[in-house]
């Protein structure tokens, strides 16, 4: 759903259960937001944006496929 957040997810070996551990979520929750069942919230994105370290902007990082 995701494609250039779970690339930059790859690049920097951040996976699913360190997403949960960063946002304080389980990790079907964060497999389920990846697969678009529900929705980051901004303060999660910002979480995550940071934690990637990377130059993408929120909007590319959060791009969705289609």
């Amino acid at each position: 759903m995701y494609p250039n957040l779970k690339a930059e997810m790859a690049r920097n070996n951040i996976t699913m259960t360190k997403l949960a551990e960063v946002l304080d979520r389980t990790t079907g929750t964060i497999s389920g937001k990846l697969k678009g069942n529900y929705p980051f919230t901004l303060d999660e994105a910002k979480r995550i944006k940071a934690v990637l370290q990377t130059d993408l902007s929120l909007e590319e990082l959060f791009k969705t496929e289609g």
